[in-house]
């Protein structure tokens, strides 16, 4: 719940499309880096506690889709 309420947040804030001003894009890229911003702002304020590396299989129960954005997979999340 609260990573939902978090994210939400992070959304209002328009901190992905900022992120994605700032840094751009590469036309090779799955997700954005904004788009991977937002749960490395939730591991860092310890909502996750895991590791980045490990991304990929704490978001494996999780609606990523729902949480981060539509498209994005569990699989994405990884380095």
């Amino acid at each position: 719940m609260l990573l939902g309420i978090v994210g939400g947040i992070i959304d209002e804030m328009s901190l992905v499309h900022l992120f994605n001003q700032l840094l751009g894009t590469h036309p090779q890229e799955i997700i954005s880096a904004g788009q991977v911003v937002k749960p490395m702002i939730l591991n860092g304020l310890g909502f996750i506690c895991a590791p980045l590396y490990l991304f990929e299989k704490f978001f494996s129960g999780i609606a990523t889709e729902h949480l981060l954005a539509e498209g994005i997979q569990p699989e994405h999340l990884n380095d």
